[in-house]
């Protein structure tokens, strides 16, 4: 651990993995969620790159002085960096060695999606011809190059992503390819000099290329994303402390987009939408973790994971074990493999339905992980009475419009929306409302949490939006290839079918299907369950009792 010249908290810093010998393990409020988890998968055996983390102090700091918080940090930067390359055998900048680094958010409590995340930081053009004499892959280094400069100019700047996007499919169509990754090296070295004029046009100025000036502006806007107008609505949303802070972790790149045998991806050790005991996993071959989380691309699920990198899937599967046994309880997980070795990213307690809650509080007593006394704890805010399995139950007449990705349980019958701006008129006349989105961004919370159920036509089950989606009890489909929105004409079509702004439509976040009209609901308790945690509820009421009367030995003797 170490701190700055001037011995100021404010600018400490923590090393991950952490030593122990060095100071005591620092508390989750000082360092935020996202570090404190990567210190305890390291020490568990987890391989996690090398970090260091900025203290929740700062943030606090940036918020009451701004700028000049920050005067004196450069120094510590400096310093851990070079810890960090000598344990990487890298160093940041360099132009035959290039240590690329990582720049995330991490509040105390986890919200997803909510701050920022920026990659690939400290690839100036040096670094990026360092980057092809250490692999010998110039498509992997101006993958890179591209990346960052729109993430940049999105993060530090404020940008829009549509004049990147367009870009992008400006350039795949020159190329005549319908991915990025079917470009070749040439195509995407030209691409990377277009975003980075892209960047100059958007944002009025040039690109830093030094190292040190991209990973203080990063850092900045992390903090600076603390303060951002999603970021206060969540917190307010879920009741959450508006003086926290966030930490800024500092990680070693390790590369999903380095090739065939390489990929990202985000999971749960259990099902978040129904709490049943198998791996949940999306996937993306040869990307980068944004990828997944954004919910701008369409993921692969475990079966493709255990398929291409079949001894990632395998460290991944012995790893579940490990993490419920650390944490207690099921876990969503950040992943990236590069060339086939797996490295474990971020970990925090998964969001989850109510019904999901409660299926894997039961079977987290039953296979002897917690008490049923914790298990009653966790479950104290959810309205058990509540929950019930909905499905849609459609006729011989009911329209099968078309069919997405399950991400998140339940059922949702209302009229489209188009328009985040339209819910609250469409719900002004009494209607539920179904939101379709191209693809749902952290942005949209606001709507997402009025809205009574989601589609989009991209995204990954994983996505922060999804997350979201799933904390809030709303049935939501995600990879809807079938959808083609019009937003000018305020109407979409599912394959050949034209459905109109204000229509009534139906979706079963349980079997992905989507429907023309008002279909009817069946409704289930989960009468097994819930009876286990009645049965709790009386032994923990009946030992309170013995407790009480059982009489007190008294003092003294005769």
């Amino acid at each position: 651990m170490t701190s700055n010249a001037n011995g100021t908290d404010k600018h400490r810093a923590y090393r991950i993995p952490f030593d122990s010998s060095d100071a005591g393990m620092p508390e989750k409020g000082d360092i935020g969620a996202k570090a404190f988890n990567l210190m305890i998968m390291a020490q568990h055996g987890l391989l996690v790159p090398p970090a260091f983390v900025l203290g929740t102090e700062l943030c606090r700091a940036y918020v009451a002085d701004g700028p000049s918080a920050l005067d004196g940090l450069e120094a510590v930067l400096e310093e851990e960096l070079a810890h960090m390359g000598t344990v990487m055998g890298r160093r940041f900048g360099d132009r035959r060695r290039p240590l690329l680094v990582s720049v995330r958010s991490g509040a105390a409590v986890s919200m997803p999606g909510m701050m920022e995340t920026v990659l690939d930081v400290g690839l100036s053009p040096d670094a990026v011809q360092g980057l092809i004499r250490l692999t010998g892959n110039p498509r992997f280094a101006y993958d890179c190059r591209r990346r960052l400069v729109q993430q940049f100019a999105e993060v530090v700047h404020g940008a829009s992503a549509r004049p990147f996007d367009a870009l992008l499919e400006a350039w795949l169509r020159r190329e005549d390819v319908s991915h990025v990754n079917e470009l070749d090296s040439e195509a995407l070295h030209g691409l990377a000099a277009a975003m980075q004029g892209q960047f100059e046009t958007v944002t009025g100025d040039g690109f830093p290329d030094d190292p040190m000036a991209q990973l203080t502006a990063t850092v900045e806007a992390v903090l600076k994303s603390w303060s951002s107008d999603k970021a206060k609505r969540y917190r307010a949303l879920n009741h959450l402390d508006d003086t926290a802070g966030t930490a800024v972790t500092i990680q070693a790149m390790v590369f999903g987009n380095a090739g065939p045998t390489s990929g990202s991806g985000v999971g749960f050790t259990r099902n978040p939408a129904d709490g049943s005991n198998a791996l949940y996993i999306d996937y993306l071959p040869n990307a980068q973790g944004e990828d997944v989380v954004s919910g701008r691309r369409n993921a692969l699920g475990t079966a493709e994971l255990q398929r291409r990198v079949p001894a990632a899937y395998r460290d991944l599967v012995a790893r579940k074990e490990v993490l419920e046994q650390a944490f207690g309880d099921m876990q969503d997980f950040e992943f990236t493999v590069e060339d086939g070795r797996l490295y474990m990213l971020q970990c925090r307690t998964g969001k989850r339905t109510p019904l999901a809650a409660l299926r894997i509080a039961h079977d987290l007593v039953a296979e002897e992980i917690i008490t049923p006394e914790s298990a009653l704890q966790r479950l104290a805010q959810i309205d058990l009475h509540a929950i019930e399995t909905t499905e849609l139950a459609p006729g011989e007449d009911s329209v099968l419009l078309a069919r997405g990705v399950p991400a998140s349980a339940g059922v949702a019958v209302g009229a489209v929306v188009l328009d985040p701006a339209r819910i609250d008129e469409i719900k002004g006349r009494g209607q539920p409302v179904i939101l379709l989105r191209q693809h749902a961004e952290t942005g949209d919370i606001a709507a997402v949490s009025e809205a009574d159920g989601l589609i989009t036509a991209l995204g990954a089950r994983t996505s922060h939006a999804a997350v979201v989606a799933r904390q809030l009890g709303k049935p939501c489909l995600v990879g809807c290839e079938a959808l083609r929105i019009d937003a000018s004409l305020r109407r979409c079509s599912f394959g050949k079918t034209t459905v109109n702004e204000g229509d009534v439509i139906s979706l079963d976040a349980g079997t992905g299907a989507i429907y023309a009209g008002a279909v009817p609901i069946q409704r289930c308790k989960p009468e097994t369950l819930l009876a286990e945690v009645q049965s709790w509820r009386d032994h923990s009421a009946s030992a309170e009792m013995d407790a009480i009367s059982e009489p007190r030995s008294s003092a003294g003797g005769g």
